[in-house]
This record gives C-alpha cells, structure tokens and sequence, in this order.
C-alpha cells in the first residue's frame, strides 16, 4: 500500500514538472527555445544554424559562400635580368674581356602569387600594389576555375593597391559594408595562402588606426589575427555578414614564438584609391613640401609651452608651397585651417586630403611667436 502511494506521488510530482516545462516554452523567445531544444535533444538541434553576430554562432558558411566566388587567384610574371659584372665598370677590363662578360649575363622569368577581389560586374579586381609590381604578365584565376590574362589600369604605391581589369562577363561582385568597424568584430580572411587553394581563416579585428608600422606612405591598417599567409596578400577580409571590410595586406612576424599579427587595408581607402584611379588615371593629393619629425623637448621650450603638439619642420624643398609660403627648418606646425596637429604623421594626412591648387592656412610656432601663413598647395610629386 505504500509503494502505491510513493509511485502515485512522483506520478503526480513529473506531471507537474512537465507542465511547468510546457509553460517555459511557450514564454522563452523563438531563438531560446531552439537553443534549449537542441540541449535537450542534440539530434533535434544538429542542423541548426544560427545567424552570425548573434549568440551561439555554429557556422560563418553563408558569410562564406556569398563572398568567396568573389575572391581570385593572381600568378605574375616578369622577366629579370642579371645586373651586369663589376668589372665592365674598369674601362680597361671591359675593352678585353667585355663582350664576353656580357654574353654570359642571364635573364631568368621570376614569379608571385597573390590575390584579389572583383568590385563590381565590370572586371574591376582590387589587390596589392607589390602583388603585381614590374610584371610583365598578370593572369588570373577565378573561383569558378574560369582564367583570362588581366590589364593593369593604375597602381598607388603609397597605399600599396593596384587596380586590375578582366574581360569576363557574369562577374559577382563582392558586397562592401558600410557600417563601423569594431574591435572584437569577428572577420573571415580569404585568398589563396601558398598556392595551397582557396582558403579562408577566421580571427577578430585586434586593432584600428594602426599607423607607423613602416609598410607604407600612408598607412591605417585594419589589425587582426586571422591567419595571413603569403598569397593572401590583395584578398579579402570580410565580417560575419560577408561585406568587404578590408584587403588583406601584410603580416607581422619576427619568426619567435605565436604572432597572429596582420594588416589590412580599410576598404573605405582602397576604394577611394580605385575610383581616383579609374576617373583620373592617378591618385591625387596634396603636398606641402617639407620634411618633419616629432617635437623635441628643446623645440617645444622654445615656444615656452613644453607641452606643445605638432610637427617640428627640419626641411623645406625649394620652390615647394611650403617654402613659396616662408615655412622654414625650426618651425612647429600646430595646425592646418584651424585643426589641431598632433604629429607629423597628422600633417602629411591632414595635407594629402587637400586637392593640388587649394588654398590652405598653416599655423606655425616660430620660438615663442606664432603665425598663421596662407598657401596654395600642389600635387605631391
């Protein structure tokens, strides 16, 4: 009799659980219940997939398949010949054995690997500016195994990008986004990393605004830690909605121990770069004309502000806008149409977004008295 009482007990204490379970559902939100379904039967759950940036992110492959078929292989080629004998210089050495010397110099073909992104439907392919540098042959490999030989419409080697175009029809091209970068936005590296095939890599943007690491001109990379190799440099980085954020650029590596350091160019720059490019035939920026460092303490003392920021001027080209305006060697430039300098870095950016022939104002500490000269800038050589 009493076993009977403990069964019916229990009986009566699952039904009540099994109702309030019911009632749990039916209050939780769609994306909860699907994730408490597929905890509690993983056979239910196995396929489930859940969109990018949310919670519980199982898969990037629809981030993947909408951007890939947008990614191309690059194979260069350019023919190198050996630089000539040290002894043709003599003249006496090169009158004897001369022609011999030159008959046996070499030309050998040397080749790079690279890849690229289609920007539109008209054969447009953003890459790097050392992916294609002095080829002499470029041809390209699409996703979809198709190839054609590609033309070279510019190159900026500042910015380190190159525009190339194909004659292929039915093109995809790659979505760009248009929305902020974060850090800690999950991004998806893809390109062909050692000729391996195409492959794609996932890390986070570390970083950025990165400047002063040496690579180029003008530098404000996209850091991440997505693994790039050589060969992805001219491929894409793409965010977890698979928009174009970037173009995969360089790494940073000292050979000791983990890096998982690289850099990608902003695609907000490289596209500025390609329409200059293709309306133009070149980029256009301004040039002041001078050469700068970072303040020193004595400079700053001498304007009896040691806290001062700006640009402490070492050089002036003649005839440049700088030295038609006075600027001279010694000078601080603390700021430019009234915005405040923070380096010289901050100068040759803040000059570059000026077109060739604007008028400008620099102010400039010179010791303690502080000036503000009008210039009409020029187009930087």
């Amino acid at each position: 009799m009493k076993l009977i009482k403990v069964v019916g007990f229990l009986f009566q204490f699952g039904l009540i659980g099994l109702a309030l379970a019911v009632i749990y559902l039916v209050a939780v939100s769609d994306r909860d219940r699907a994730e408490i379904l597929a905890f509690l039967s993983p056979s239910a759950g196995q396929h489930q997939t859940f969109s990018p940036g949310g919670s519980g992110v199982l898969s990037y492959a629809d981030a993947v398949n909408s951007s890939a078929p947008s990614v191309v292989t690059i194979y260069t080629s350019k023919t190198v010949t050996e630089k000539p004998h040290p002894l043709l210089e003599d003249p006496v050495f090169s009158e004897f054995f001369g022609d011999q010397l030159q008959r046996r110099r070499r030309s050998y073909s040397e080749t790079n690997l690279g890849s690229g992104v289609i920007i539109g439907s008209e054969g447009y392919i953003l890459t790097n500016q050392h992916v294609i540098d002095g080829a002499d042959e470029i041809l390209i490999s699409l996703a979809d195994s198709r190839g054609s030989q590609a033309v070279l419409i510019g190159e900026d080697r500042d910015t380190d990008i190159a525009i190339l175009q194909i004659p292929i029809t039915g093109l995809a091209g790659i979505r760009t986004a248009d929305q902020t970068i974060r850090v800690g936005d999950v991004v998806l590296a893809i390109g062909n990393p050692l000729n391996v095939g195409q492959t794609v890599t996932m890390g986070i943007v570390s970083a950025t605004g990165r400047n002063r690491i040496g690579l180029n001109t003008f530098e404000n990379f996209i850091q991440t830690d997505a693994a790039i190799n050589p060969g992805n440099s001219g491929g894409a980085l793409i965010n977890a909605r698979g928009e174009l954020i970037g173009i995969n650029t360089a790494i940073f590596s000292q050979r000791v121990g983990a890096q998982g350091i690289g850099f990608a160019i902003p695609i907000s720059l490289a596209l500025d770069i390609m329409q200059q490019i293709i309306e133009f035939g070149e980029v256009t920026r301004g040039w002041l004309g001078v050469e700068g460092i970072e303040i020193n303490a004595r400079a700053a003392l001498a304007t009896g502000d040691p806290g001062i920021k700006g640009a402490l001027i070492v050089g002036v080209y003649i005839n440049s806008p700088a030295d038609m305006a006075g600027i001279r060697a010694g000078d601080i430039v603390v700021a430019v149409n009234g915005e405040a300098v923070s380096g010289i870095r901050d100068l040759l950016d803040k000059i570059t977004l000026h077109k060739p022939g604007e008028r400008i104002q620099i102010t400039i500490y010179r010791g303690p008295d502080k000036m503000t000269l009008d210039m009409k800038i020029s187009q930087r050589p």
